[in-house]
């Protein structure tokens, strides 16, 4: 188990240490539900969480087959549902990544990022469209 430590700095304003390695991130609600917007929102770190870990798992697979994947990225767009509460309605996920990979390459990368755990473990109702730009 992992353990994370959070302490409410107030003013909507959180701390979060990482029990294995101290490092610290912080969270503030947005303004659109009366934050500052001065850091990641809880929400938008989930949306953070998809993207890296689709990235993470592509790279496990792409440095056990040799493929370099350096200087990839992913952006996600968040958008939020207001009623009946408020919750992430859908993460739209766009990778750009190097075109120098096989047509078999990319389906194997392309189906690793779809198995990621953070991926699985999102409510079914949270759209999750993904797009894969392989670009030179």
């Amino acid at each position: 188990m992992v353990e994370c430590n959070v302490t409410y700095e107030g003013d909507l304003r959180c701390s979060a240490v990482h029990g294995p390695s101290g490092s610290k991130i912080l969270t503030d609600a947005p303004t659109d539900n009366h934050g500052k917007g001065e850091a990641f929102s809880p929400t938008d770190l989930v949306g953070t969480a998809l993207a890296t870990c689709m990235l993470t798992i592509m790279g496990i697979q792409a440095k056990r087959h040799g493929i370099d994947l350096k200087g990839s990225t992913v952006k996600v767009g968040k958008e939020m549902a207001q009623a009946p509460l408020r919750k992430i309605a859908k993460l739209d996920v766009v990778f750009t990544l190097p075109a120098a990979v096989t047509p078999e390459q990319r389906t194997l990368l392309e189906n690793a990022a779809k198995t990621c755990p953070v991926h699985a473990s999102l409510h079914p109702d949270v759209k999750t469209p993904i797009t894969f730009s392989w670009t030179a």
